[in-house]
């Protein structure tokens, strides 16, 4: 963060936010957010927002060059100290942080102009390059936030899964809490994914979007948009969303839209959250893809047994070597994919085997409910084909399992209880932002600096009972004289093979004899050997 925020010592505070503002102008211009030209009415609408009558006069340091945060929180002090501010907390903090960068936004069809121009000119990957620069210069991308995530790689037998415990999304405050609990409500934008929300001002319950751009694209014939996540899991994490607000559909149209992305996007990947409860996503009334620049552990996963079908000449099909239920689909034909695709769609919908648990459909009352659907997930392979993961998802529960039979179970909730969705799917684990502090706790009962008594065992409300028996097991072996690195590494690995158990729970056919001969059975169903 950039720390020469101040205007000289002993200026009133309206001239230190007037001497930000320069510096804020000054950063959007060398960052292209906006032009020369654009300067005067920008400084001018910075500063009606603030309530100051004029500009700073005096030299104005060199702004940076990588991000405005520093310079905001100043303008953001300055807002809480005048009374600008109603509460000094985060959300409302947000909500004025977006309003201060919409003053210094190109409009939105400026950046479509910009993005378009520049893939015909010089490639869509250069096109993506800067749109995702702009996302992050504009404070949309919140990276100070992001870079506070914890990151590592563990090692598994199905290769190194990817672990990120999750500390971007900052904590509210009770006062934050009460607010939002007496905050009106409003179904404008609908919800957070609609393109309503380019340049919302946002409200206590919703975020702002003055600094939020979209690029509109066409996926099977239907408008669509493209944008960043602005809390970004991985390189570039895009959303692609259906101009309509519309629940969530996987069907053969899912297909052609998701091979008409990556024909229009080669370097990305692009996938779907399944479209049932328990085994979608978190928003299900708003059809969307996720996308980026990332090689996830399942793409790098080999193929472990193939199979071959008379109908698909020049086409691949086979089982991933991956804890979860995944059939890789990989040709340079196009129509053979989608309709293949197709096919497994529709017959899985149907298609029950009791003896794996696997229910395509339950009645009760009269009332027809369905089970089975598919995460696919979409790319363009080293071999330039069509490749094309189906991940075969199930969510029935039952007595046993509550939560879902292809859920992570109650053993492992201590780690990861939510859903697994398209990302955690693919090995890239979104674990919760509580286990920082309580691994870093756990630590200290390999380095002997924290017994493991009563204290933990027996009070529920002591942030390891959770993890008691996991830690005892782990004690018992490695005993408490590791070192800090020791310590923490020996919990970081663990933490991924519990992450590897929490994938194998939600995979529909086990690893183990039984279940590769129920998936094998569902092929040759289909008519592949």
């Amino acid at each position: 963060m950039d720390t020469t925020q101040k205007a000289p010592q002993g200026s009133a505070p309206a001239a230190q936010a007037a001497y930000l503002i320069e510096r804020l102008l000054q950063f959007a211009l060398k960052r292209r957010l906006i032009e020369g030209l654009d300067v005067y009415a920008a400084r001018n609408g910075l500063l009606d927002l603030f309530g100051i009558a004029e500009p700073y006069a005096g030299e104005v340091e060199e702004a940076p060059a990588e991000s405005p945060v520093g310079i905001l929180e100043g303008l953001l002090d300055y807002a809480a100290q005048s009374g600008l501010l109603e509460e000094n907390n985060t959300t409302l903090r947000d909500l004025l942080d977006a309003r201060i960068m919409g003053q210094l936004m190109p409009r939105q069809s400026e950046v479509v102009g910009r993005f378009w121009n520049k893939a015909r000119k010089e490639g869509v990957e250069q096109a993506t390059d800067e749109f995702y620069r702009l996302c992050i210069d504009s404070n949309y991308i919140r990276m100070d936030r992001i870079e506070k995530n914890l990151y590592w790689l563990a090692p598994t037998e199905y290769g190194a899964l990817e672990m990120t415990v999750n500390l971007s999304k900052p904590e509210k405050d009770p006062k934050e809490i009460a607010m939002l609990k007496n905050a009106p409500q409003s179904h404008y934008p609908k919800c957070l994914l609609c393109v309503e929300n380019v340049g919302y001002a946002g409200r206590l319950n919703h975020p702002a979007r003055q600094n939020h751009r979209v690029i509109p694209l066409e996926l099977n014939g239907d408008p669509w948009f493209f944008q960043y996540s602005p809390y970004v899991y991985y390189n570039e994490h895009s959303i692609i969303f259906d101009k309509q607000h519309r629940p969530m559909k996987i069907s053969h149209g899912t297909f052609e839209r998701l091979l008409d992305f990556v024909d229009q996007f080669p370097h990305y990947f692009i996938g779907s959250n399944a479209d049932l409860p328990i085994v979608g996503g978190s928003i299900l009334n708003h059809d969307h893809f996720q996308g980026g620049r990332h090689k996830f552990p399942m793409e790098i996963a080999p193929v472990e047994e193939s199979f071959t079908h008379a109908e698909y000449p020049g086409v691949k099909l086979g089982i991933v070597n991956w804890p979860m239920s995944v059939i890789r689909i990989q040709s340079h034909h196009r129509e053979l994919v989608l309709k293949l695709a197709g096919t497994i769609l529709d017959t899985w919908r149907d298609y029950s085997d009791p003896s794996q648990e696997v229910l395509a459909y339950t009645e009760q009352d009269g009332v027809r409910t369905p089970h089975n659907t598919v995460t696919p997930i979409a790319r363009n392979n080293a071999n330039g084909e069509y490749e094309l993961d189906l991940v075969l998802r199930n969510n029935r529960t039952s007595a046993e399992h509550p939560d879902g039979i292809f859920h992570p179970h109650q053993e492992l909730h201590h780690i990861k209880k939510e859903n697994i969705g398209l990302i955690e799917v693919m090995g890239l684990a979104v674990l919760p932002g509580r286990l920082k502090d309580e691994l870093e706790l756990a630590a200290k009962l390999f380095t002997g600096g924290l017994p493991m008594d009563s204290s933990i065992t027996e009070d529920a409300s002591h942030p390891l009972h959770k993890h008691a028996a996991w830690l005892s097991g782990m004690m018992e072996e490695h005993g408490t004289s590791l070192t800090e690195e020791q310590a923490d590494h020996l919990l970081k690995e663990a933490v991924g093979r519990k992450f590897s158990d929490v994938l194998r729970d939600a995979g529909v056919y086990k690893r183990d004899a039984h279940g590769r001969q129920g998936f094998r059975a569902y092929l040759k169903s289909i008519g592949f050997e």
